[in-house]
């Protein structure tokens, strides 16, 4: 299967399973500031956030800006009606795994100001990405509420486990145990859409 290169805006994704929830827990002053900072960017004429192109999220009041850098793709979710920047998703390249997988796999993470999280927002662009046929990938450590949210999702994607060690993937199965769970090198994987556990297996041979 080929990866995904250019991906489809994600407005309609934030239309979607807003049962959904994810916790987010960095300190709301810093955020705030990192947020505030960004939006900035965004409208300062010549900064290269500032060409990023705006449409509706689907979501009244909520627009989004996405742009592509180096195969790692950024959703900036503008709050309009109030002149902020609500929060963001970025999918990430993992550095940990190998050539071949590094097309097939992203690292999502999401930072969203307080009054905005809960709301399903993340959830959705995750959603959103899956859809598009990004296979996801967790990074080595896990909150309760992120779990949570794979776990969720799993619900509609194949969800996986691997062991990622000297960028080799190994397949453990669509359940593992707690001790293994709490293994560092354990990564849990949900397939985009398109994809089989053995048509990943074959792009990014893993074992």
């Amino acid at each position: 299967m080929t990866p995904v290169l250019n991906l489809p805006w994600p407005g309609q994704a934030l239309l979607r399973a807003l049962e959904l929830r994810i916790d987010v827990s960095h300190g709301p002053a810093e955020l705030e500031r990192e947020l505030a900072a960004i939006h900035d960017r965004i409208r300062r004429p010549g900064d290269r956030l500032h060409a990023m192109p705006a449409v509706p999220a689907g979501v009244p009041g909520l627009r989004l800006r996405y742009r592509e850098a180096d195969g790692e793709y950024y959703v900036y979710v503008e709050d309009a009606a109030r002149g902020r920047l609500a929060g963001y998703t970025v999918f990430n390249r993992l550095t940990e795994v190998g050539r071949r997988a590094d097309p097939c796999v992203r690292a999502p993470h999401s930072k969203y100001a307080a009054p905005y999280q809960r709301r399903g927002l993340a959830t959705a662009l995750y959603r959103w990405g899956l859809d598009a046929g990004l296979c996801l990938m967790s990074g080595a450590r896990q909150s309760a509420g992120a779990n949570a949210l794979w776990q969720a999702l799993a619900r509609h994607y194949t969800l996986g486990y691997v062991d990622l060690r000297q960028k080799t993937l190994t397949y453990l199965g669509s359940s593992v145990s707690d001790e293994v769970l709490g293994d560092l090198h354990t990564r849990m994987v949900l397939l985009g859409r398109g994809w089989t556990m053995t048509s990943f297996s074959q792009a990014t041979g893993m074992y």
